[in-house]
């Protein structure tokens, strides 16, 4: 019997109207625009500013260009996975939200945490049960409003975060097209180096944690960093070799938007020219787990069927992985 795979058969994307450009935070903290360009790759990201909006409010317009691109209805759709750290609300879902905003009526969902790398966690979760044959239509949203946990005081990470959505669309493979094979990684001794200290049952919202401003990003930049390096390169190259591609094979890497220097190792690691890397980090800086779908977004009319495409990225946690796509229709 032949093993069903699954397929990405429409990509969606959105990104709010208001910038914050490089210029903008020369205003607010300490800090300028060659600095932050020469570290980090970004010169301006997208903010949700309108009062009332949180992150299922990026994720919704995201899967309703999907669905319009794909021409179904949002009732045809079984299950909805929303990749984020910055949920609307501790519960209900965000991806139960955008499924009653869109009318998925007939879809369960669920939100996924796995920081940035939590795109493609969620992308080889909703893969396994489009394989189980259980289901036909999974959507994939990887979404954040990361300006609703960033402190616009503290240089060291005002400058790396935008808010963004970025959807995809899972159906079963009709031919040898599709999701090929993911390596996903985690180490729990990223809860040292990055992370939010308050709002969890270790440390509930109190006035005290909110006047310490510990419901905010914290990150220590340089053990994140290396960890990120050797993780990215180290993971996408294991996915090649063990799959015997070399980087002639590969069409696109995708990575995952955060610093340009640790996207670069990974794109030498791999044996890949600048022009096979996606990046699009310059515009929208680090929206967490939307980078990837909305690389995929941006490139969607480059990409050909049959295309071997490899997603990779490194988050908090620390998570990391690396996923192998044949890219399954042309634009």
């Amino acid at each position: 019997m032949t093993k069903i795979k699954a397929a990405i058969t429409a990509v969606g994307g959105y990104v709010p109207e208001t910038k914050l450009t490089n210029a903008d935070l020369e205003k607010m903290v300490e800090t300028n625009d060659e600095w932050i360009r020469t570290r980090t790759g970004i010169e301006e990201r997208r903010i949700l500013k309108e009062p009332g909006k949180a992150t299922s409010d990026l994720g919704t317009p995201a899967v309703q260009e999907l669905l319009r691109k794909r021409n179904i209805d949002a009732k045809e759709i079984d299950c909805i996975i929303c990749a984020t750290v910055t949920p609307d609300m501790m519960f209900p879902a965000t991806a139960n939200i955008i499924g009653d905003n869109i009318g998925a009526t007939n879809a369960f969902g669920f939100d996924l945490n796995a920081a940035c790398s939590g795109f493609l966690f969620a992308l080889t979760t909703g893969a396994s049960f489009i394989e189980s044959g259980r289901y036909k239509k999974v959507v994939v949203v990887g979404a954040d409003k990361m300006s609703g946990i960033v402190d616009y005081t503290d240089r060291a990470t005002c400058i790396l975060f935008g808010d963004a959505a970025g959807a995809v669309l899972l159906e079963p493979s009709t031919d040898e097209d599709g999701i090929m094979d993911s390596l996903l990684k985690s180490d729990g001794i990223g809860k040292n180096y990055l992370y939010m200290r308050a709002g969890g049952s270790l440390k509930p919202a109190s006035v005290e944690t909110v006047l310490a401003k510990e419901h905010f990003i914290h990150q220590d930049g340089q053990p994140v960093f290396k960890f990120a390096v050797k993780g990215m390169a180290d993971v996408s190259a294991e996915l090649l070799e063990r799959n015997n591609l070399t980087g002639d094979d590969i069409a696109w890497l995708v990575p995952h938007q955060a610093n340009l220097r640790i996207i670069d190792a990974t794109a030498n690691r791999m044996g890949l020219s600048k022009d096979k890397v996606m990046i699009n980090i310059q515009r929208y800086g680090n929206t967490t787990a939307a980078t990837i779908p909305l690389c995929l977004w941006d490139w969607e009319k480059q990409l050909h069927k049959g295309d071997n495409i490899v997603l990779a990225a490194f988050g908090g946690g620390f998570t990391w992985g690396a996923t192998w796509i044949k890219w399954a229709y042309n634009s």
